[in-house]
């Protein structure tokens, strides 16, 4: 079986003798299945009349477990976002009745954010779909080979966030520099 990524390696194998192919083959796969993913999220989004940054708000929500509530600042921590950038994404949210902002009883200066009834549907359907693509993607593997590739992957993904930075190669110097 062969795919795009063998005859764009089998090409620049051809051009670039220094080129480690299963390296490339592994990268340039990694990349085409994160494009993928991408794009059927999007699609599935699209399908929901959702964003995808409202989408993350929601997911953020529903994280937290009943009741689905997290402070602003919660909020703006978890999507890596600052207050005002949040605060400008909340609002079409809660004109769509996604989410509500309420203010605590106690203090009326404590603002939290809740997942609506609507939001919570809104979330479980995008979900639904995401889930129903991914397991046809994941299908060609047997339930062995998905636990294998997750294993590897686990390790890639262990590698990648305990790892030193990467390192950029430098160019030789010409000597008229």
């Amino acid at each position: 079986m062969e795919d795009s990524v063998d005859r764009h390696v089998a090409e620049w194998s051809k051009e670039l003798a220094w080129m480690d192919p299963v390296k490339e083959a592994i990268y340039v796969r990694l990349a085409k299945l994160a494009r993928h993913a991408s794009q059927a999220r999007r699609a599935a989004l699209d399908s929901d009349g959702l964003r995808h940054w409202q989408y993350k708000v929601l997911l953020t929500l529903r994280r937290q477990g009943p009741p689905y509530t997290a402070s602003p600042s919660e909020l703006a921590d978890r999507l890596g976002l600052t207050r005002g950038a949040l605060s400008a994404r909340l609002a079409p949210l809660e004109e769509a009745g996604l989410i509500a902002r309420t203010h605590e009883s106690a203090d009326r200066r404590r603002v939290r954010v809740r997942l609506t009834e609507a939001g919570h549907a809104a979330f479980e359907r995008h979900a639904a779909v995401e889930e129903a693509d991914e397991v046809a993607l994941l299908a060609v593997l047997t339930p062995a080979e998905q636990r294998t590739l997750a294993d590897l992957l686990r390790k890639l993904v262990v590698a990648a966030e305990q790892g030193p930075e990467p390192s950029v190669p430098r160019r030789p110097r010409s000597a008229e520099s």
